[in-house]
């Protein structure tokens, strides 16, 4: 009979209580790193500005114009310096590669990427840049998720919760909210609501939520007055700002697509690109002082109604124009704050039109900001329902759940439609990269074809006579070869059905190239890169019980095949792998 030690020994070596420790401390780090991250925003912004404040752009609205210019400029060019020397790939990493190593790589994110992104959107937020804080965190957070899950030896299926803690943790610090920490994490990074991984990333956000009340006290965002939708016939009007929400998210991600490929069609140094942008950031802000940094401010006074419709409208097309200048032009940061700006900005002036229309039945035009900012978000993201959770937290405004939820809805619907799932996603499909289909399919493009490819098979040359080819059966009675001409150069392949008319004296066997003239070109080789659900869609266009695998295009010296029965068991373990995560 088992003892209480025995058990609390079970307990303490079970896989699950590990993990549960481990999201406990990579709470912990992910939400002291967040609050870091942003001192280091502040300290920037004192040394630069002279000002470390929330209310960037009052204090920027006194200052000369020349000053204005030249701080985002200046500041863009250290930034170019950081990315052209420092990062990894001369780019700084963020949500994208999050999701990028969740469904390919393992979760496997660098020390290196980790650091160096998040000092230098800490960098680009400090002198100006409009763009988000809460994008680099949660690049920050999943770093030390992944940091950790290495140093432990975790499987593949616990690193990526261990990932999806550090996330949440991170979002749950940026906005003291622990609700939507937990559904963006197993929204838009984990992929699943399986229950394996929901007990840890509570834990992590709840962490997280402690060490933000413990540092800025617990209160939200936006400090607003309760609203409530006064009258049912106001839903039609929320809808159309859902639509409209819509409009602008895809307009808002199209602009920054355009200004990156403007700085690779005009071949912009990566030094000078940054720096170019700064000044354009720069001569917005002499204008509208609104739209530097992350813009909490202005979001603010939009929720409050203190903002008029011409300014409000001039705000939507300057902010989209900022952030596509800062994000395009090579500045760090993320899309979050800019699209609650954007949304806030957007709401606030359709608001002012609607209520105008039947002011009696209306509830007050700032409620509609509170929609916008849900709807343009939630569309951005991809993740409408932690979107939906996350507006609450920040405005502890509950009554107009109906009316956030109806444009959250309507907004990512339409913009999955038109453009994809989100600005992530996009972004991962401009480098090649596809995301779509499900869990197990992600789990077949993590791994490549060399993981499961065989180098025991059999070969004839292709000047082999008939003879060489009946002795080749002797060795191998399936009848399965691969033809290989000089250097082992893949010539083409040679079945059990190729073979019959010239056994069966069909064909005349006497001349002397028999393997070559019978070989037939492999119009689906793999290459060693090539990953198991491109293999799968290979093999299923393929005739054969195999597929070559050759060196590369250029060299196409035979390096393996993947056979049909080892492609199934890789996808049957994906298949189990999956449903036990989701589990």
């Amino acid at each position: 009979m088992a003892t209480t030690t025995d058990r609390l020994i079970r307990l303490v070596r079970n896989e699950q209580t590990t993990l549960a420790l481990l999201s406990v401390l990579v709470g912990l780090g992910a939400a002291i790193g967040c609050v870091a991250f942003r001192y280091l925003i502040a300290g920037t912004q004192l040394v630069t500005w002279g000002a470390a404040t929330e209310r960037l752009a009052s204090h920027v609205a006194d200052m000369p114009w020349w000053l204005i210019l030249l701080i985002p400029t200046a500041g863009g060019f250290v930034v170019g310096l950081l990315r052209r020397y420092v990062a990894a790939d001369q780019r700084f990493h963020g949500v994208a590669d999050v999701v990028e190593a969740t469904a390919l790589r393992g979760g496997r994110i660098t020390l290196r990427d980790g650091l160096v992104g998040a000092a230098g959107a800490a960098l680009s937020l400090g002198v100006g840049g409009s763009a988000g804080r809460e994008g680099p965190v949660v690049h920050l957070g999943a770093m030390m998720a992944s940091f950790l899950s290495r140093k432990f030896g975790l499987r593949r299926s616990a690193m990526l919760t261990l990932l999806g803690c550090g996330v949440a943790s991170a979002v749950a610090t940026s906005f003291n909210a622990p609700i939507a920490g937990v559904f963006f994490a197993l929204e838009v990074v984990v992929g699943h609501y399986g229950l394996t991984a929901f007990a840890p990333v509570v834990l992590a956000s709840v962490v997280g939520t402690i060490v933000t009340r413990i540092h800025y006290g617990d209160f939200p965002a936006f400090i607003m007055t309760e609203h409530v939708i006064v009258s049912y016939w106001e839903i039609p009007a929320f809808a159309l700002l859902g639509v409209l929400s819509a409009v602008a998210a895809w307009i808002f991600m199209r602009s920054i697509f355009v200004v990156q490929d403007a700085v690779a069609d005009w071949r912009i140094p990566v030094i000078v690109a940054p720096a170019t942008g700064g000044l354009v950031v720069g001569l917005i802000a002499i204008f509208l002082p609104e739209i530097l940094g992350v813009g909490y401010e202005a979001t603010d006074l939009a929720l409050h109604g203190s903002l008029a419709f011409s300014i409000l409208l001039a705000l939507v097309l300057a902010k989209t124009m900022a952030t596509a200048i800062t994000i395009g032009s090579g500045f760090g940061g993320g899309v979050f704050s800019p699209s609650l700006f954007v949304g806030a900005m957007l709401g606030g002036a359709y608001g002012l039109i609607a209520t105008s229309v039947m002011p009696e039945m209306a509830s007050p035009h700032t409620a509609y900001a509170i929609v916008g900012m849900a709807a343009v978000a939630g569309a951005v993201l991809g993740a409408p329902i932690s979107t939906i959770l996350i507006v609450f937290e920040l405005t502890a405004n509950f009554g107009l759940t109906i009316a956030v939820m109806i444009g959250a809805a309507l907004a990512s619907l339409i913009t999955n439609h038109v453009a994809g799932r989100s600005f992530f996603h996009w972004s991962l499909a401009r480098r090649g990269i596809d995301l779509s289909g499900g869990h197990e399919r992600h789990l077949l493009r993590s791994q490549t074809v060399t993981s499961i490819m065989s180098s025991y098979y059999a070969t004839l040359n292709r000047d082999d006579d008939f003879e060489a080819v009946r002795k080749g059966l002797q060795d191998n009675p399936v009848g399965d070869f691969v033809v290989v001409g000089e250097d082992d150069a893949l010539v083409g392949v040679v079945t059990m059905e190729d073979l019959k008319p010239c056994l069966l004296g069909q064909d005349n066997p006497d001349h002397h190239d028999v393997a070559g003239n019978l070989a037939r070109p492999v119009g689906h080789a793999l290459l060693p890169q090539d990953n198991l659900a491109t293999a799968l869609l290979a093999m299923e266009v393929c005739d054969d019980d195999f597929i070559p695998v050759v060196e590369s295009l250029e060299n196409p010296r035979i390096r393996g095949v993947v056979t049909h029965r080892a492609l199934i068991l890789a996808h049957n373990k994906a298949l189990t792998e999956a449903a036990a995560q989701n589990g």
